[in-house]
């Protein structure tokens, strides 16, 4: 046999791509703990991104690439009046929901908000509902939204379990595009080769950097990247129910792979570690832990590993809010993923860089007792250089209980510590929090708390009678499972 040539016997799809396919496909949602909480996770998203509305940055990027263009059955973005194609209308939904940082989050070996595949998936249930009536058809109603919610966390949350993207340079928006790739996929009533080869595309596709995230480079492609990714989810589904092929050995090809391209994790000697540890470690099967599990940001709009930390600031405040000149330093225990991601020295340049910053976001609550969006904005960063003077004096200490109970199935803990230290010798107690108000174990405490987020966040963009109308719906979990998708929506158009 020659050496130049290779041998072209085509695989079967990839393992992984078989497992989600037939998980999306054959998985029935039925607990009521996960439709609960897939109701809560609706309303706080939809309220995150009316919310974001308020910010010039966030709209600017809204609306029809081509003004005028006329969709027919069109998708709605919520809080506005536009009416768009599926793929744009993914993007647009995804970008609102995301911009401020306060919708849920999922932290594991790899990071994330589920919660952003709803731009794919609403997007393309308000069309397909809508195409359905014109048609004769039934609609689609919010159960098919929640139980596709339930699923794109499942995929994207379970992915996220063993697997560090960001160890390899690779954003975690990948895991958004998966997830909405394949729930989207459903929704428009994909077969499995059709499912298998929209995934196979999701993973051939290429990936976000991860370099707007992190410092000096951090900037608002971070609160877009995310409706970037369920908008090409769309995309992709779309182009596989055209009968596009799929590339089976897209994870596992040799030396053309994802695994052997993207995944190549490497020992501290920059060695290639051997092929089984470059493929995906999946220890559960996929149903609905995830959302069961998710992380609500309910307090703060601040980036999750930081949620204790102002929780902790919050309590401190009375005792130093008088005495901030007196402050020698301020000592935050935290843990490993927290240092890695978000702990900064230096001038802070955008909105972006601030809202990722440890420092930051412990000092705006230690000197005014309170951290919301516009305490990131430039006007007020520029009004107050008590700010970052209080950064300066700042010291971050990694606790090694913090940072391996936050990987420990039973407990998933985002541990911060603050203790504020004065030139004249005295100090604060420390105040740790360990687990964010929004974590499962906090949910009693946690749900009333996102209600009122979300009632607050309706009334930002509507009348208190529109307002009373979507609250009483949203509460009565039946009646909103049986809602048209295109009924619902049209209660947040303006």
């Amino acid at each position: 046999m020659s050496a130049n040539v290779e041998q072209n016997q085509r695989p079967d799809y990839d393992p992984e791509l078989q497992a989600i396919a037939d998980y999306v496909l054959e998985y029935r949602v039925t607990g009521r703990e996960a439709l609960e909480t897939a109701r809560y996770c609706l309303m706080d998203t939809l309220g995150c991104g009316l919310l974001a509305l308020r910010f010039p940055e966030c709209t600017k990027h809204l609306g029809p690439l081509v003004e005028g263009t006329v969709v027919p059955h069109g998708a709605r973005v919520p809080g506005t009046q536009l009416r768009l194609d599926p793929v744009k209308a993914a993007w647009d939904i995804g970008a609102i929901i995301r911009w401020l940082d306060y919708n849920d989050t999922w932290l594991a070996a790899e990071w994330g908000h589920p919660s952003d595949n709803l731009g794919g998936i609403l997007a393309m249930a308000d069309h397909l509902s809508q195409k359905r009536v014109a048609e004769g058809e039934a609609p689609l109603t919010v159960r098919d939204v929640l139980e596709a919610m339930v699923m794109a966390h499942e995929i994207q949350g379970v992915l996220a379990l063993e697997n560090s993207f960001n160890r390899v340079g690779l954003d975690h928006v990948a895991l958004v595009k998966v997830a909405s790739t394949a729930v989207v996929a459903k929704l428009m009533g994909a077969d499995r080769e059709q499912l298998l080869a929209a995934l196979s595309h999701a993973f051939v596709d290429g990936q976000s950097l991860r370099t707007y995230r992190h410092a000096p480079n951090a900037g608002s492609r971070k609160s877009w990247a995310a409706g970037d990714a369920t908008s090409r989810g769309v995309r992709l589904a779309d182009i596989a129910m055209r009968g596009e092929m799929g590339i089976p050995g897209v994870l596992s090809a040799p030396q053309w792979g994802f695994y052997d391209v993207l995944f190549t994790k490497t020992n501290k000697d920059q060695q290639l570690k051997p092929e089984e540890d470059r493929r995906f470690h999946v220890s559960q099967s996929y149903g609905s832990y995830v959302m069961e599990n998710v992380l609500f940001k309910i307090s703060f709009p601040a980036e999750f590993h930081a949620q204790t930390a102002c929780e902790a600031a919050v309590t401190l405040h009375p005792q130093v809010k008088d005495r901030l000149d007196d402050i020698d330093r301020v000592v935050i225990t935290t843990h490993e993923s927290a240092i890695r991601i978000i702990s900064k020295e230096g001038r802070l340049a955008n909105p972006a860089d601030r809202d990722h910053c440890l420092q930051y976001m412990t000092a705006v609550p230690l000197i005014f007792g309170s951290l919301v969006a516009e305490h990131y904005e430039d006007a007020f960063h520029a009004a107050h250089p008590v700010i970052d003077q209080l950064r300066d004096k700042m010291e971050v200490v990694e606790d090694a209980r913090y940072s391996r109970e936050y990987l420990e199935a039973d407990k998933r803990s985002i541990a911060n510590a603050i203790q504020v230290f004065f030139k004249d010798g005295s100090k604060t107690e420390q105040v740790a929090v360990e687990y964010p108000v929004g974590h499962r174990r906090r949910r009693a405490e946690g749900m009333p708390l996102l209600e009122r987020k979300f009632k607050s966040n309706l009334a930002t963009r509507f009348a208190s009678r529109r307002c009373n109308e979507i609250l009483a719906l949203c509460a009565d979990q039946a009646r909103l499972e049986s809602t048209p998708v295109h009924r619902f929506v049209d209660l947040f158009v303006i």
